[in-house]
């Protein structure tokens, strides 16, 4: 069946062709709004699908589409919603200067990433605001920007996973035209930019689709609603829905990677299931386009499927996120153990998580009551996404509070260098390198106060997992200001220093060749519980790097296993230039096999074979 492109498509010569899919209707108009009123009735293709060229469209273009004489509705693949979710839909040019020609993308192992949510990055909130800020990214060292969901939601205060137009760029922000130039800028400074999109459900606010056809299904339910039709009756079409959106933002846009949020909620029990169509949808465009272009997911389900091959069974995404490794890091640093962090908290569990990535590979877990996860110890290090914190382990909190609130200076230092000395892709959250002290609270701007309602009691029962009994208000605009960043705080104080240290690990991890191999093949990992001492060992070639972390509370001293010869250090979390209590280790070291190190509390040291830096200089 040829796929055929919905929506709004300005051609030219104020020509547009309108196509929309609404298998049970009858009748579908055009209904033209302004610039002038009129009315345009559409013809049937075939297959559900009701079209139109249309002449003289004026700019700008707002039009609804009446069903069967009776009810006016935005367009599901509306470009631009201007007047919000519930007002008309806007023709959008293609028309954009595009200033990345020369741009092709970069290798997914180069991804070092920055999780942003544009509506609190700034205290404008728009992506103009943001382009300021890039030239400070670049200087850290991230080389992608990952932008939370920007599909259309209800007001101006969302995280974005109650979008209900999946093709149009939230107006509040800027538009699609602020998005373009945002990526624009992005591309001329050589960084990707991944966007965040959801197609496991639609926000319930401003949510038409089931006026115009079955694109969810009663066979299933999320917890944030209805599920979308992926494996029932019409579903192919709804389908191709989807993937038409996300072949829209890599080719209209220039989007670099798709981060597909929540996996585990698109129910799909089909023999050739929607993700895999997506992932080969995807890879086949950017072969067109000549570009490197990833899927990456989001995922509770530790399961391999979702990367491995599809001649292997699996779906062949690029990436997913790791929660365990988040989990394990954590509990260790924070000694929190309610909820799903109940499954961790021994120095074993990160251990296994940096050899294999899932800590959960068929074990019981007793949070879940059940075994959890499959093995993932031959799937490579550049197919998994760890960090210290994200938008949902924060704001998943009843105070929002960031890991600057909740640990000691020291155990920032000590997280950033887990997750950046790691083999896999790291992640960092917006403000996290700076150690901003805003809270990352959830929050809306919904117009229905039953469904205002129904959001704060959801909030309420998601919490009593983790013993809370109160949380703020999501729909007080309070909670929104909160979570606005204060970019200032980066030049100041232990923040600068902490910026500075997160600067030089990632320069480190760019320049030494076995700290920039993302491969567990080339790695040992050795977990002293006792201790509380981790001793990660990385090489490429004769090239050969050691970090030393140490998670305890009280000073340790203890022979560490650190290959036999010459060692330079070239970074110690101690040292009084980091605002650390003091090294304790001296700037070379020789091994005969063990070296005797003492070690502050919440500390680490990185050394780099000696015999390598004489090679290099």
């Amino acid at each position: 069946m040829t796929v055929k492109e919905v929506g709004a498509i300005d051609l030219d010569q104020g020509r547009c062709r309108f196509r929309v899919w609404a298998p049970f209707a009858q009748r579908i108009d055009l209904h033209v709004v302004s610039p002038q009123d009129r009315l345009v009735s559409l013809e049937k293709e075939g297959e559900g699908y009701f079209s139109a060229l249309v002449e003289d469209i004026e700019s700008p273009c707002r039009y609804f589409y009446r069903l069967d004489d009776r009810t006016d509705r935005p367009d599901p693949a509306s470009r631009f919603q201007p007047e919000g979710v519930h007002g008309p839909s806007e023709v959008v040019s293609s028309d954009f200067f595009w200033a990345d020609d020369c741009w092709f993308g970069l290798p997914l192992g180069d991804y070092i990433i920055y999780e942003v949510h544009a509506g609190t990055y700034t205290p404008q909130g728009t992506f103009d605001a943001m382009i300021s800020h890039l030239d400070a990214m670049l200087d850290l060292g991230i080389t992608a920007v990952e932008l939370m969901p920007v599909a259309q939601f209800p007001g101006c205060r969302n995280w974005g996973y109650d979008g209900t137009y999946p093709f149009a760029v939230q107006n509040s922000y800027g538009g699609p035209w602020g998005l373009k130039q945002l990526i624009n800028a992005c591309h001329q400074r050589g960084m990707a930019v991944v966007l965040d999109v959801v197609y496991n459900h639609l926000g319930p606010e401003g949510n038409y689709l089931s006026d115009f056809g079955p694109y969810f299904t009663d066979a299933y339910r999320t917890p944030w609603g209805s599920a979308v039709n992926f494996d029932g009756p019409y579903s192919d079409d709804v389908r191709r829905f989807f993937i038409q959106n996300a072949i829209f933002w890599v080719t209209e846009f220039h989007i670099d990677a798709l981060r597909i949020d929540a996996v585990h909620a698109i129910l799909d029990f089909s023999a050739q299931p929607f993700l895999e169509g997506l992932a080969l949808a995807v890879h086949e465009q950017a072969e067109r386009l000549n570009r490197q272009i990833y899927v990456i997911a989001e995922s509770a389900l530790n399961d391999t499927r979702i990367v491995r091959a599809r001649e292997f069974g699996g779906f062949n995404l690029d990436a997913q996120w790791n929660d365990d490794f988040h989990h394990c890091l954590h509990t260790l640093l924070t000694g929190e153990r309610s909820g799903y962090y109940g499954d961790y908290g021994q120095l074993q569990d990160l251990a296994k998580a940096y050899r294999e990535g899932f800590v959960y590979s068929g074990e019981y877990s007793v949070y879940r009551r059940r075994r959890h996860g499959n093995s993932s110890r031959n799937i490579p290090a550049h197919c998994f996404v760890v960090c210290a914190q994200n938008h949902d382990q924060i704001g998943n909190r009843m105070l929002g509070e960031r890991l600057s609130e909740l640990v000691s200076f020291e155990c920032l230092k000590l997280a950033a260098g887990v997750v950046l000395l790691s083999p896999f892709i790291p992640m960092i959250f917006m403000g996290e390198e700076y150690g901003e002290v805003a809270p990352f609270l959830y929050f809306i701007s919904h117009s229905d106060p039953e469904l205002v309602e129904e959001v704060r009691k959801g909030r309420r029962l998601e919490f009593a997992d983790f013993g809370y009994t109160e949380s703020l208000d999501p729909q007080d605009e309070t909670t929104f200001l909160k979570a606005r960043l204060n970019h200032e705080l980066s030049g100041e104080g232990y923040h600068r220093v902490l910026r500075d240290f997160y600067k030089m690990l990632i320069r480190l991890r760019k320049e030494i060749r076995s700290l920039g191999c993302l491969s567990k093949k080339t790695m040992d990992v050795l977990g002293y519980e006792r201790k509380k001492i981790l001793v990660l060992r990385r090489w490429h070639g004769n090239d050969e790097a050691v970090a030393v972390f140490h998670f305890g509370n009280q000073p340790a001293s203890s022979m560490v296993p650190i290959p036999a010869g010459s060692w330079e250090k070239l970074l110690d979390s101690a040292d009084k230039r980091w605002e650390g209590p003091g090294s304790l280790t001296p700037e070379t070291l020789l091994s005969d096999g063990d070296v005797f190190l003492t070690l502050p509390p919440h500390s680490i040291i990185l050394l780099i074979s000696r015999e390598e830096i004489n090679k290099e200089t």
